[in-house]
């Protein structure tokens, strides 16, 4: 349905009749609304959809969304898409990926002495580049959705309240599983020779998720863009989410936390308009930094309750360990060798793992297959060309956030771009010391962000030319 009035306005100087259109969202539109919703929860509950059936079934989603976009595009008689540049870099690794997967190598190994013929791509392990290129393109699809159907004030409030509600469920249980004392996932699951938290193998991947919620969660508190009866539970799901992380004993996740915590406090502080912090009080001021060292201790001490003393003194390397590194040092030193030898397009996405026993210098009894630094791991997987990818991403995503942080009057969308890119910068703080992105969980959270940060709310009015 369009209600449609006119109005004149001008276009290089010439005025003409045009039209505002009220226009709603259709059925389908809001069924791909929901089912971004469901892909990023049912990834993070199903073990962090690190299983093949689970990446199979996020595969099938973001095939179901592309089907119901253009069916959706079909009635409309137009296609809608988001134009944001975000989009290209992701483009772009694709395209590497593709490129490393082309058999225009010369293979180092005769095939006389193979029963099977020699791989002769770029990739020094086309099967596993294949599968992350498959990835990547689901990851597209989910994000180039959400960038177009996360379009409207409202739908923004939906997504944000989703996030927070749903990343207080996953603290809430990371919690009750930590006091129980059982290292099964739901009690189905046992992981041998992992570390588990909540629904993750992989604790330090869960504060990670913690990190991203967290971060949105704070910056609506701070921001005072809810009511006040609804405070109190912003106020208990931080606490959840930032005990959590304390408990997961991830020393890269507490200092993402303090980060999270910093950033979402320097820009409630001094990242408004001139005309607003003319406005601003210095005693505001001084209560919204009291409040987040209050907030830091009081997560310490309720993790020291919870009877977390040994993993908070972890995470904060207070415990004696002959490498403190805890074997980082040599993983880095080893990527940077691949670098070397690989400078422009890498050895292929995700062959870290294979690429690192050529030139590990160990007896082989670990097997590594990240190299616990995403921006090395990227130089290595994908080269210098992969890298500017990587970097334009981070540079596209602080630029349009800075501008919506710095131009917009809402203060519910303000708080949310704030939180939102508070959540990415953490997240991308913590993959300097580990690879909390390569859960494939992650990325669905850390994608939604990106676009509750970036994104343009262009509902309900579009503005077109009277015929």
């Amino acid at each position: 349905m369009e209600n449609e009035k006119s109005i004149e306005t001008t276009n290089s100087g010439e005025w003409f009749d045009a039209k505002i259109v009220d226009e709603k969202p259709t059925f389908l539109s809001k069924i791909i609304f929901i089912l971004l919703s469901v892909i990023f929860i049912l990834a993070t509950i199903a073990y962090g959809a690190v299983d093949p059936w689970a990446l199979g079934l996020l595969s099938v989603g973001a095939g179901l969304i592309a089907i119901l976009w253009l069916l959706d595009s079909f009635f409309k008689k137009e296609f809608t898409f988001s134009a944001n540049l975000l989009q290209i870099p992701l483009i772009g690794l694709i395209l590497i990926g593709l490129i490393q997967l082309l058999p225009i190598a010369s293979s180092p190994v005769s095939s006389d002495l193979l029963s099977i013929p020699a791989s002769n791509t770029l990739s020094i392990d086309p099967n596993t580049t294949r599968m992350a290129v498959i990835l990547l393109i689901v990851y597209l699809i989910f994000f180039s959705a959400s960038l177009t159907f996360i379009n409207s004030q409202s739908r923004l409030r939906k997504m944000v309240f989703t996030i927070i509600t749903f990343g207080s469920f996953m603290a809430f249980l990371g919690i009750i599983q930590f006091l129980s004392g059982t290292e099964s996932i739901y009690g189905l699951r046992p992981n041998s020779g992992t570390s588990p938290f909540a629904s993750y193998a992989n604790k330090h991947h869960f504060a990670a998720l913690m990190e991203m919620t967290v971060g949105l969660t704070l910056s609506l508190l701070y921001g005072e863009a809810t009511k006040k009866d609804k405070r109190l539970l912003l106020i208990i799901a931080v606490v959840l989410m930032g005990v959590c992380v304390l408990l997961t004993s991830s020393r890269g996740g507490l200092l993402s936390l303090l980060a999270v915590v910093g950033f979402v406090t320097f820009f409630n502080l001094i990242g408004r308009k001139p005309r607003h912090r003319e406005s601003a009080k210095p005693t505001n001021k001084f209560i919204l930094i009291g409040a987040s060292l209050t907030l830091i201790l009081a997560l310490m001490g309720t993790a020291l309750f919870l009877g977390g003393g040994s993993d908070l003194k972890r995470g904060a390397g207070l415990t004696t360990m002959e490498d403190v590194s805890t074997g980082r040092f040599h993983f880095w030193g080893i990527a940077v060798q691949v670098i070397k030898d690989n400078p422009v397009i890498g050895t292929g996405l995700d062959t870290f793992g294979t690429i690192f026993t050529k030139h590990d210098t160990w007896n082989g009894s670990l097997r590594v297959e990240q190299a616990h630094n995403d921006y090395l791991q990227i130089l290595a997987d994908a080269g210098i060309l992969g890298f500017l990818c990587l970097v334009a991403f981070i540079f596209l995503l602080f630029k349009q956030s800075f501008a919506i942080i710095n131009q917009t009057s809402d203060k519910f969308r303000r708080g949310a771009a704030i939180g939102a890119l508070a959540g990415c910068f953490g997240i991308l703080f913590h993959s300097f010391f580990d690879f909390p992105l390569r859960t494939p969980s992650n990325p669905f959270i850390f994608l939604t962000l990106v676009v509750l940060a970036v994104g343009s709310l262009n509902y309900p009015k579009l503005y077109r030319k009277a015929r």
